[in-house]
Formats: structure tokens, sequence, C-alpha cells
């Protein structure tokens, strides 16, 4: 899965942005959250990430109600296998949560990019002879 070959909406989402993404994104710009850089609207394959860091292949997805409707659910699921399969994890919040919890959610996606980043650490330190 390419890493980034630039999706055309993304430049229109970024501009566009929801009330609950301006906040998160707020407080992960400029390397705020543990030095990570993270992107918005940021192209991972055929899918386009709300937020990623590509050093700890995390995508940080914020959840509207569309998102429990129909088949929303199924092709959520689907869509973060794939990105798993690839490497990537994928942590969705509601978006309620951003403004509810901004502090647990920022804690959350604190500790998976740092548990992240080190087990990729792991599989490299394992795989070279």
């Amino acid at each position: 899965m390419p890493l980034r070959k630039p999706h055309p909406n993304a430049k229109a989402l970024r501009k566009d942005m929801p009330p609950t993404e301006r906040k998160l994104w707020a407080k992960l710009r400029n390397r705020q959250l543990g030095g990570f850089r993270f992107r918005r609207q940021h192209t991972v394959g055929p899918f386009i990430a709300d937020f990623a860091c590509v050093e700890a292949r995390l995508v940080v997805e914020l959840d509207g109600d569309q998102h429990g409707r129909d088949d929303a659910p199924a092709r959520d699921d689907r869509r973060d296998a794939l990105l798993e399969e690839n490497g990537w994890r994928v942590l969705r919040f509601w978006n309620r949560e951003a403004f509810e919890n901004m502090e647990g959610l920022l804690e959350t996606i604190l500790y998976e990019a740092q548990m992240h980043v080190a087990e990729i650490r792991r599989r490299r330190e394992t795989d070279d002879p």
C-alpha cells in the first residue's frame, strides 16, 4: 500500500474541517503531542485519514453519527483491517469524545503512538541479521 499519493479530495477536506477535527488538530499540530508529527487529511493507500503519524504508522479517525448508520460500521471495519494489514494502527473516536474528554483522547493517542513506534523498532531489530 503506497504511503503517499495525494488523494484529489484531501486538500478540500483540509480547508473544510469539522469543528471537532479542528479542535483535535490544534492539539496535534507542530509536534505538540510527544514530539510526534501528525498530518491532517493524509492519504494512506486509497484512503484519506483524518490524522496520521507516519513515524508511528498511526491513523486517528474522528467519527460522527454517520459512522453508526447503515453499512458504515462494516465499511469502517474493512478499511481498518486493510490499513492494519499494511502495518498501520487505527484509533477511532466519536466526535463527542473530542469535546467531552480531549485530555483522555490525547493520552490514548500518545500512548498508542509510543507503543507502536516501540513495536516497529523491535521488529526491525529482530529482522536485522
